[in-house]
């Protein structure tokens, strides 16, 4: 995928960076600058080093072997070769090449640890993976390579390889050529590495913290997606929405992102005519669990979203290196460099995303089922039948909900030693990492059938009328996404709906309503001392 260049700059110093500068710079191709600052830091730390190289001490990563080769002294004239064994050996990976954003944010992080001063290398180094990152080249970083411990060795080495010129990379618009080629027509010079700096290059948490960061993003939107399909279910099955009233969530069980997820549902369902013409006359006591309990799912995911989002900030201030150049000027050896911190968080999010999913198909299967639905027709066809409307739908969103259970079982519970035991116990967060990926996309999918579900039922139930946000968002989904009808080719619609909600219209369409309605209109001002973060700072 071709990222284009954006007008924005984001400048690295020594004090670090923000989540949303990487989403930035990944996503949608911000420049980056080294800041003075941050060059003379870089610059005053690698004399550190070379003092240490000139010395006659063994020092590792600088005049020693690495990993189980760490007692091995290597002499000065072998050590620039030492440093490109190092790289090309590392960069063993396998499979196929990984999406251009998660290595872009990869760079970026690198290029953030090591403008830190904190690693040693020289500032041509850092300023030379900066000067790809702005320059679109993207080197080929591969599947499978990392145990999450050691940093992520191989992909960090298919990048450290595009800075020796050498290996493959993505041009600007994509194409894989060698990067040699690519960097001779940027203007950028192959870096030719020192002591210490093809360890700094790789020795990180980056690839795994990269895709952390990219998934907190799209998890923010699609929490306040959940509320609104969830609340335009409740309409078509002519739920209730009383059970959200402020006073049953917070001074009953104070979780902020339940009662965040409950006064949004609230708000969503304000004013619907639908909604109100059953609150009279209705015999039914209690709406279906997937109705009644979705804040408290969703409210779940919200509240494990701020937790994921404070390790993230914490692993985004740290300096993960091995050896690393202590203020002193000391080199230490040390094992920060271990994914377990984020592995984890990787893993706990896979579980409420995928239990947020498995509610959403339990909403469309009901309103596809004329047994539960209250009066809408089977599957939400035309001419029953002749039509089979929603049905395989639903059962490609139960296929979905099905793989995105098995991917949340944890990556972080497995260990596999390595590198003649030295390395015995890894944390597999870059495969915790990848699977939430997966888990991330395909809650967007399913997300995206219960919204054509909803809207159809919605339209079903005329000449009751949606509310104002929940009319709203059926409003930017027509746009794409034909109503009731003869059956027609289902696949299209339902991308078209999973890109809507990708580009976030149909959010800010609905964002728009409640904005001007205020959120004072549900009672929300009850809700004062619990945290409401925004969309974007969730």
């Amino acid at each position: 995928m071709t990222h284009p260049q954006s007008a924005q700059t984001v400048t690295l110093s020594p004090s670090g960076t923000t989540l949303a500068d990487v989403v930035a710079v990944a996503r949608h191709g911000a420049q980056v600058r080294l800041s003075d600052q941050a060059l003379q830091s870089v610059a005053e730390v690698r004399q550190h080093v070379e003092d240490l190289a000139a010395g006659e001490t063994p020092t590792y990563g600088i005049s020693t072997g690495f990993g189980a080769l760490a007692d091995k002294h290597i002499p000065q004239e072998s050590r620039a070769q030492l440093q490109k064994s190092l790289i090309r050996s590392h960069a063993a990976g396998m499979g196929p090449a990984v999406e251009t954003e998660v290595v872009r944010a990869l760079m970026f992080l690198r290029s953030t640890t090591l403008a830190s001063g904190r690693t040693g290398v020289r500032p041509v180094v850092v300023q030379t993976m900066v000067d790809l990152l702005n320059a679109g080249i993207t080197p080929v970083v591969r599947e499978y390579g990392s145990l999450g411990c050691s940093g992520d060795l191989a992909p960090l080495s298919h990048v450290a390889l595009t800075l020796m010129g050498e290996g493959e990379a993505a041009g600007p618009g994509g194409a894989v050529r060698p990067s040699g080629e690519l960097m001779a027509e940027a203007g950028i010079a192959p870096v030719e590495l020192r002591e210490k700096e093809g360890l700094a290059l790789i020795n990180g948490t980056e690839g795994m913290l990269g895709m952390l960061i990219l998934a907190l993003h799209d998890l923010i939107a699609l929490a306040d997606t959940v509320d609104l399909t969830a609340a335009m279910a409740v309409e078509a099955l002519l739920g209730t929405d009383r059970v959200f009233v402020p006073e049953l969530h917070a001074p009953l069980r104070p979780h902020p992102g339940q009662a965040r997820a409950a006064d949004r549902m609230l708000r969503i369902l304000a004013g619907s005519p639908i909604v109100a013409s059953h609150r009279e006359g209705d015999s039914r006591v209690q709406d279906a669990y997937s109705l009644r309990c979705a804040p408290q799912v969703s409210g779940g995911l919200r509240d494990l979203l701020d937790y994921a989002t404070t390790v993230a900030e914490r692993e985004l201030a740290a300096t993960i290196d091995n050896p690393v150049v202590l203020p002193d000027g000391r080199v230490s050896s040390n094992g920060n460099f271990h994914g377990a911190p984020v592995a984890y968080v990787l893993d706990f999010l896979a579980i409420p995303v995928a239990d947020v999913a498995s509610m959403s198909e339990r909403r469309t299967d009901r309103m596809l089922d004329p047994a539960r639905s209250h009066g809408l027709p089977a599957f939400l066809v035309d001419d029953p039948g002749v039509d089979s409307g929603m049905m395989i739908a639903q059962y490609t969103q139960a296929g979905l909900v099905s793989e995105m259970k098995r991917l949340a079982v944890p990556a972080s519970v497995d260990s596999i030693p390595s590198s003649a035991m030295q390395e015995d116990h890894v944390s597999m967060g870059w495969h915790a990492a990848r699977k939430l990926r997966t888990s991330v996309e395909n809650l967007r999918r399913v997300l995206a059938v219960e919204l054509v579900a909803a809207g159809r039922a919605i339209d079903l139930r005329a000449p009751l009328q949606p509310g104002p946000a929940t009319g709203a968002a059926l409003g930017v989904l027509r746009t794409r996404v034909e109503g009731p009808g003869p059956d027609s080719f289902m696949a299209p619609q339902l991308a078209a709906a999973e890109q809507l909600l990708r580009e976030g219209f149909v959010l800010a369409a609905v964002e728009e309503v409640l904005s001007q309605a205020g959120a004072g209109d549900s009672g929300a001002e009850d809700l004062a001392g619990v945290d409401h973060p925004t969309a974007e700072g969730h």
